[in-house]
């Protein structure tokens, strides 16, 4: 049983093959890792994952529902959710209000409600606030939820992406380099936070350079080359790997082996 399936993923921009004829899936929960170093196609993948790139070729499933060529919205609606590598945050609202916004796929007030503030809009509007701060209370920003967001360390604004994800109830949540820029006690909080989505039973993708990270947190790995899957499997299986080993991980994969 998969969430997700991918059968001959490939996306092409003019001459480059950016991912080749990828095919995996992914089960439910747990940590999906995908790695591998700059230009192999990663953030291209999730692009593909989440509509924002539409494939030259293959198709995708999610939960036995074909999203293949749909767009953002739809993947969204159906359960899917992410994070950027570069950080996308309203940084003219409060942390309390940025997690708010994440939750509109959920709101029922129409605009005719919203128009004659009619008592359902208040009840929804408390519902909506209410979410957000247990949300910022998973991902231990509760004591930022009024500050400004333009206010907060790097490491707290990447925590709260996750929170505005996690908003919109997504089953499937790809995070983009959630440690990219982070020093090792934020790297350290971000790991726990994955570990805790995992046993909230959210299934998540990692895409991420820090290897201790990943081989901390994963439960299966694909690993890419180019576009090309060039191994596929446990976190350990694949750190053991001898063609994983000299393409991609080196000598921080011998000496934590």
């Amino acid at each position: 049983m998969s969430l997700l399936r991918v059968e001959a993923l490939s996306k092409e921009f003019g001459g480059v093959h950016a991912v080749q004829a990828l095919q995996f899936e992914i089960p439910p929960q747990g940590v999906y890792s995908i790695i591998g170093p700059n230009g192999a196609g990663k953030t291209t993948l999730l692009n593909l994952l989440t509509g924002v790139y539409r494939p030259s070729a293959g198709r995708i499933w999610f939960d036995d529902r074909e999203l293949t060529g749909r767009a953002p919205h739809h993947y969204a609606a159906a359960g899917v959710g992410r994070t950027f590598q570069n950080l996308q945050i309203f940084f003219n609202m409060s942390a309390l209000e940025n997690v708010m916004v994440g939750r509109y796929l959920h709101e029922r007030c129409g605009l005719v409600a919203a128009l004659l503030r009619f008592p359902s809009l208040a009840r929804a509007e408390r519902a909506c606030r209410a979410e957000a701060l247990e949300l910022l209370e998973f991902v231990g920003l509760a004591g930022y939820a009024r500050a400004a967001s333009d206010s907060m360390p790097y490491g707290s604004l990447k925590r709260l992406e996750v929170a505005r994800a996690l908003a919109a109830r997504p089953r499937l949540l790809l995070l983009d380099e959630p440690a990219a820029g982070l020093n090792p006690t934020e790297t350290q909080e971000i790991m726990r936070l994955i570990q805790r989505l995992a046993a909230r039973g959210i299934t998540t993708v990692l895409v991420e350079h820090n290897m201790k990270l990943v081989m901390g947190v994963s439960d299966r790995v694909l690993v890419l080359d180019y576009g090309r899957k060039l191994a596929e499997g446990s976190a350990e299986s694949v750190r053991r790997d001898p063609k994983v080993i000299e393409a991609y991980l080196g000598s921080e994969a011998q000496a934590h082996a």
